[in-house]
């Protein structure tokens, strides 16, 4: 693992071939998203957050979520996730209850429009997801991708709560 940079002194520059991973990531994390999300709006009018939200949903039992839950496993902020589910529900694709086990928390639901919403948009986006990241490299390396992912991913939570 490398060093961290504590904030004094100097930090530690990234080598070349740590620069060329690092352009290449940051590629990645500004680039996929349009493409998955031009895909969706174009088939489905849907942004990949929206479709998300909705993929999360439909997975879960009962089709219900606590919000603060649906953040977490659509990796996003309670606000931002609150201003996209107030737009699915202005569309009937989502509603929202307050939890009966915890009054002071919210469920979101899917809807039936929601559930049909995100069926007919899952062949697409599943087509785009392997055409663009799934196929594109061999399984090993995408089992590799997916480790180092969650890795990273770990790391930027426990920074985010520190």
């Amino acid at each position: 693992m490398g060093q961290s940079f504590s904030g004094t002194g100097e930090p530690q520059w990234l080598s070349r071939d740590e620069r060329n991973a690092w352009l290449a990531l940051t590629g990645l994390l500004v680039r996929l998203p349009g493409a998955l999300d031009s895909q969706l709006e174009r088939d489905s009018h849907l942004s990949f957050f929206e479709y998300m939200v909705l993929a999360m949903l439909a997975e879960h039992q009962g089709q219900t979520l606590r919000m603060s839950a649906l953040a977490e496993l659509t990796n996003g902020s309670l606000s931002r996730l609150s201003h996209v589910v107030r737009r699915l529900e202005s569309q009937g694709l989502v509603r929202r209850e307050t939890c009966q086990e915890d009054r002071r928390a919210t469920n979101a639901i899917l809807t039936d429009a929601g559930r049909e919403r995100v069926e007919s948009a899952a062949p697409g986006h599943v087509r785009r997801a392997r055409e663009l990241v799934v196929d594109a490299v061999a399984p090993e390396d995408l089992a590799t991708f997916g480790k180092v992912a969650w890795q990273i991913l770990d790391r930027v939570d426990g920074w985010q709560s520190s």
